[in-house]
């Protein structure tokens, strides 16, 4: 997958498609997934889900291949490919002759029986050949897959036989039914943005040198609608696979609306009426891609309501005329939309096999693309180095992984012995100990007493207890209760990576006495690594100009007694 630019300003990567077919641009954004907002999408969380490759959380193997081969069009191939057997005559392209077309839509289920009256309002002829086409669909992807292979025999005749991966693949062999999957995938996925970009394929006339220009020309422009397709759909798969990561259990679903805007609208700013434009070029454009990836199981996906065009249609006739439109509010402003409205403007969502597949595409182009317990496979020592030194990790689920079927006494132990030392990270293990002893919760207490006399794990541990509701628990003495502020601070320091907003709140709550000279005068003598660093950040930071002005007098002094 193409790395993928992060909220781009201007015109939108769709190109030409969607131009002259606009949804109603007049809509403000939250309209676009209106109730959807509710289900924990809203603005704040899908911008920290985009900022790097999170860990996601996948079924296993087994599992992921049951999914794969419910696939109906992957299922199609199979089916087909077990009917080719021992062998089936093929024309010189490999496709299935016109004898046996009908005879595999009907094997497929797609067709009637001959004789049955058909189904819906479609003439007999048109359902056949809509049912034909949908079989050799699937007999062409067979193909791709080499479930069935392509040979000639003595006699030139065409035939296709089984292929070497058909049976292991019917009896859902996990590895070799996710690489023909995840191969089916990538096929449909290029399918998908040369159906994207089709409509500017040049046509070819045989004529001088002029003509040749013109379609030399013509075949640079496919070829730039093709990579602008494909950077599109790179960038909203890789979106959806953010945003999946970090939604809750049963809000995975996306408004088509919100997932063009992550792509369009820069970060921190609101949508003009400009680029609420480019959303819905953006949103018209992916619509048949994704609708062409949910055939594969990547998604399960709700197309834009056609009937939308015909109703801004009508509305812009109704303005024309001087009448009011329909949907707009009391005080003439656009009207919020429910539920079911919005969905209307489509809806996308990734599933466990689409999560998967995404994953290999990452990988295959350098990723780092971890899963949820990656981190917690070995002791507590390596758990809390791990998860310390990760970019991209959910600290609190791979603490419940690893915390998951430990008895709980001796796994607070092992975490306190494992968040002690000095070295750069130590104080966002310890960090991380007090977050795994919250999650244990109060079977943990007989172990966060037992090291209330440590110097580096004490302190926490009486603030934990505290917090816990413990009786009796001994205050820390100055020293070790100076040393938690400074190492507490710095863990800070390392999570946010000196991010200011975040920091700013955490220095105005430190514990400044009315002479901040005093406490400032105390801190700059602790004996941490991190002492000089935390000083500079409250004399940056802190609101108090006095208070900051000490604290970059007393940041000083630690350095220069370092």
């Amino acid at each position: 997958m193409a790395a993928r630019r992060r909220r781009n300003a201007g015109p939108s990567a769709a190109g030409t498609p969607g131009e002259g077919a606009v949804l109603p641009a007049d809509l403000e954004l939250q309209d676009l997934y209106g109730a959807f907002a509710a289900h924990g999408l809203d603005d704040e969380d899908l911008d920290d889900a985009a900022v790097l490759v999170p860990p996601v959380r996948l079924p296993a193997e087994p599992e992921l291949a049951a999914l794969a081969k419910a696939v109906p069009m992957f299922d199609w191939a199979l089916r087909l490919a077990r009917w080719a057997a021992p062998h089936r005559a093929v024309d010189e392209f490999g496709d299935l002759t016109a004898p046996d077309r009908l005879p595999a839509a009907r094997l497929l289920g797609l067709a009637p029986e001959e004789g049955d009256a058909p189904e819906g309002d479609a003439p007999e002829g048109e359902e056949q050949e809509e049912a034909v086409v949908e079989a050799m669909r699937a007999w062409s992807l067979a193909c791709d897959l080499d479930l069935v292979e392509i040979g000639t025999t003595a006699a030139g005749e065409h035939v296709a036989v089984p292929g070497p991966d058909l049976e292991p693949a019917e009896e859902g062999d996990p590895e070799t039914v996710l690489e023909l999957w995840l191969t089916a995938a990538g096929i449909v996925r290029e399918l998908a943005v040369e159906a994207d970009s089709q409509e500017l394929e040049p046509e070819r006339e045989d004529g001088g040198d002029a003509e040749a220009e013109e379609d030399e020309e013509g075949l640079g422009e496919v070829e730039d609608a093709r990579d602008e397709a494909a950077e599109l759909l790179d960038e909203a798969l890789q979106v959806l696979y953010e945003t999946t990561a970090f939604a809750e259990p049963g809000s995975e679903t996306v408004p088509l609306g919100v997932l063009a805007a992550l792509l369009i609208v820069p970060e921190g700013e609101e949508p003009s009426d400009e680029l609420l434009g480019d959303i819905t070029d953006v949103m018209v454009a992916l619509d048949p891609m994704l609708a062409d990836l949910s055939e594969l199981g990547l998604l399960d996906y709700r197309p834009i309501d056609p009937e939308l065009f015909d109703e801004e249609e009508g509305e812009d006739e109704a303005g024309e005329a001087g009448e009011e439109p329909a949907a707009s509010s009391p005080d003439g402003g656009p009207a919020e939309l429910d539920e079911a409205e919005s969905a209307r403007f489509g809806l996308v969502r990734l599933t466990p096999l689409g999560q998967y597949g995404i994953r290999q595409w990452l990988l295959e182009d350098g990723y780092d693309a971890p899963l949820v317990g990656d981190l917690a496979g070995g002791d507590a020592a390596e758990l809390l180095r791990g998860v310390s030194e990760a970019a991209n990790v959910l600290p609190d689920e791979e603490l419940k992984v690893w915390l998951d079927g430990r008895e709980p006494v001796a796994a607070a132990r092992e975490l306190l012995a494992a968040a002690r030392g000095d070295d750069a990270y130590a104080p966002m293990r310890r960090m991380l100990c007090h977050s795994a002893l919250t999650l244990i919760g109060a079977p943990a207490e007989p172990a966060a007493r037992e090291v209330l006399g440590d110097p580096e794990l004490g302190g926490g541990a009486a603030a934990w207890l505290v917090a816990l509701g413990a009786a009796d628990v001994p205050a820390p003495d100055r020293a070790t209760a100076l040393w938690t502020v400074v190492d507490a601070f710095a863990a800070q320091l390392l999570d946010t990576g000196g991010d200011p907003e975040q920091l700013r709140e955490l220095v105005a709550e430190l514990p400044v006495t009315e002479e901040p000279a005093d406490y400032l005068g105390e801190l700059w003598r602790v004996e941490h690594p991190y002492t000089a660093d935390v000083l500079e950040a409250v004399g940056e930071m802190h609101p108090d100009r006095a208070v900051a002005k000490e604290a970059r007098k007393a940041a000083f002094k630690a350095r220069s007694k370092s």
